[in-house]
C-alpha cells in the first residue's frame, strides 16, 4: 500500500513534464534561435503563423512550430548568404517597409475613426434634412406603335382587364406575363419620358401613350409611398467607409501641413519610370 502511494506523485510529475506548457516570462522579443550571432524571436515566429493561409494553420502545433523555426532559420542562412543587392532589391525593400508601415498607422486611424458615436452621427446627418422621396408600383403595356396604344386605351376604356391585355400585346415579356406589373421603383430608375408619366399620373387612371426608345407605353400607377430611410445597420459598411475615408484625409492633411516635403524630380521627364535598367 506504501508502495502505491509512494508511485503516485511520481506519475504526476512525469505526466507534467511531459506536456508541454508556458514558460513563465516569455514576451515577443523571447530569442528561439540564433544564425551567427542573429536572433530569431517568437514574436517573428507568431507573425509568421498568422500569415500563414488557412490551411496551414490548422497542422499540429508540434509540426507547426518545427516547420516555422525552420523556415525562419533557413531564410535567415540565405539572407545572411547575400552579400550584394541590387538597386532593385534595395528599393524593392525600402518600398515594401513602408508600405508595411502606413499600413499600420491606417488601421490606427481607421480604428479612432470608427466607432458607434461617429457612425450614430455620420447617419443622423446624411438623413437630418434629406428630401422624402416618393416610390410608385405600376404596370405598363408596351406595344412598338402609336396606333397600337390608342387601340389597346380604347380597350381599356370600353372595360378591358389592363393585367390580361398586357399578357396578350405587351412586347415586354419580362413584365408582359405578369400583367405589365414593374413593382415598386423610385426616381431615376425608368427612363426619363416614362418616369416623368409616371410621376404626373393619377393613381388608377391609365396614362396616354407614352414614348420612350422602347416603343409606347401605357402606364397604369397603382399605388405610391413614402420612401423609409435606410436603417444605419443596412448601410452602416458605406458610413464606415465615409468615415475611414474622412479620417485618413484629415490626418494625412495634418501631417503633410507639419511635414517638411520637397519634390525635387517634379521636373524631370515622367518616361524615366519605363528605365527599368536604372535599377538592374
Amino acid at each position: 500500500m506504501t508502495k502505491h502511494l509512494a508511485v503516485a506523485p511520481l506519475l504526476a510529475l512525469a505526466t507534467l513534464l511531459a506536456a508541454p506548457v508556458w514558460a513563465e516570462g516569455e514576451t515577443a522579443d523571447t530569442v528561439m534561435a540564433t544564425v551567427n550571432g542573429t536572433k530569431i524571436t517568437l514574436g517573428e515566429m507568431i507573425a509568421l503563423r498568422e500569415a500563414l493561409p488557412e490551411q496551414y494553420q490548422t497542422m499540429p502545433d508540434d509540426a507547426l512550430f518545427k516547420g516555422i523555426m525552420d523556415q525562419l532559420v533557413q531564410q535567415e542562412v540565405l539572407r545572411q548568404s547575400v552579400t550584394t543587392l541590387s538597386p532593385r532589391d534595395t528599393a524593392t525593400m525600402v518600398n515594401d517597409t513602408r508600405g508595411y508601415v502606413s499600413g499600420v498607422a491606417i488601421q490606427s486611424i481607421v480604428e479612432t475613426a470608427v466607432t458607434d458615436e461617429a457612425l450614430q452621427t455620420a447617419y443622423e446627418t446624411r438623413f437630418k434634412n434629406s428630401p422624402q422621396v416618393t416610390e410608385y408600383n405600376a404596370s405598363h403595356i408596351l406595344v412598338k406603335t402609336l396606333e397600337e396604344a390608342e387601340k389597346l386605351k380604347a380597350d381599356l376604356a370600353a372595360g378591358a382587364d389592363f393585367a390580361e391585355l398586357a399578357k396578350a400585346n405587351s412586347i415586354d415579356t419580362g413584365s408582359g406575363a405578369a400583367g405589365g406589373a414593374l413593382g415598386w421603383f423610385g426616381p431615376g430608375v425608368m427612363v426619363k419620358p416614362f418616369e416623368d408619366a409616371v410621376i404626373a399620373a393619377k393613381v388608377g387612371e391609365v396614362t396616354a401613350p407614352v414614348q420612350s426608345d422602347f416603343g409606347y407605353h401605357l402606364i397604369l400607377v397603382t399605388e405610391t409611398r413614402v420612401a423609409a430611410n435606410p436603417t444605419l445597420d443596412q448601410i452602416r459598411d458605406e458610413l464606415a467607409t465615409e468615415i475611414e475615408n474622412a479620417a485618413i484625409e484629415a490626418k494625412l492633411a495634418e501631417l503633410e501641413g507639419t511635414a517638411t516635403i520637397t519634390r525635387e524630380g517634379e521636373g524631370l521627364d515622367p518616361t524615366l519610370l519605363k528605365n527599368s535598367a536604372l535599377i538592374d
